[in-house]
């Protein structure tokens, strides 16, 4: 009877150390993808419903409107500071509503920048939440002092540069670029290649479609998001 008990015993344990190890394993595997995770924190409150699969939140239907609203109003009561908000509710284009919001937050006991962004995904009629942990990024002025004119060349192997001489065209272009985050990043290949030329600094801008803009000059590189006012302004067919 006692072999019995013991035997018994033996099984409940390795029954317990598998689904101790499975629940782990589907654990570790839900949130993989996520620099960080809102339900270990007291001061990331989880927007109802929002479930985790790997990388992001997901919840079914269009709610990216009540998710901004609830972390607008939730943060800042939990010791947060808006550093930057992008929101679909700020663009006229009905057509855009979709696109959601981007957000990034810091607080003075944490150590980076805290992302949040979310969007409707109409093919999958759920809402994409994702929550970030970053460093803080700086932005570095390459350019101090406006010039009168700049030269812009199409292509690396472009033997002529159109000169603009538009002030307003010049202050903005300078301000994309002075405004863009310093990075160490190497520069991801891109098709498209500008050379602005600013007379004391010359600055190669790297596109392709809706990716990431990497600039480069003798003073490091920057990275920027998809800036298409920035590239129109730059582009001359």
């Amino acid at each position: 009877m006692k072999k019995k008990w013991t035997i018994f015993g033996v099984i409940v344990l390795l029954l317990f150390i598998i689904c101790w190890f499975s629940y782990q394993k589907i654990t570790d595997d839900t949130y993989k993808g996520m620099s960080i995770i809102p339900e270990e924190r007291k001061d990331i409150p989880l927007f109802k419903g929002l479930e985790p699969t790997e990388h992001q939140y997901i919840l079914k239907g269009n709610h990216w409107e009540d998710i901004y609203h609830f972390y607008m109003k939730e943060l800042p009561g939990l010791g947060w500071q808006t550093e930057y908000i992008e929101s679909a509710l700020d663009d006229n284009e009905s057509d855009n509503d979709w696109s959601g919001f981007m957000s990034r937050w810091r607080k003075e006991d944490f150590d980076g920048e805290l992302w949040i962004s979310a969007h409707y995904n109409q093919n999958e009629d759920q809402t994409e939440v994702m929550f970030d942990k970053t460093e803080i990024l700086q932005s570095t002025s390459w350019i101090e002092d406006v010039p009168d004119s700049i030269c812009i060349y199409q292509s690396p192997t472009a033997q002529n540069c159109t000169e603009i001489k538009d002030k307003s065209k010049i202050e903005q272009i300078t301000r994309f670029i002075n405004e863009a985050m310093d990075t160490n990043e190497e520069v991801d290949s891109r098709n498209e290649t500008l050379i602005i030329d600013f007379a004391d600094i010359k600055v190669n801008v790297f596109y392709e479609g809706e990716k990431e803009i990497f600039l480069q000059s003798e003073k490091g590189t920057k990275l920027m998001k998809q800036e298409q006012e920035f590239l129109e302004l730059l582009i001359i067919n």
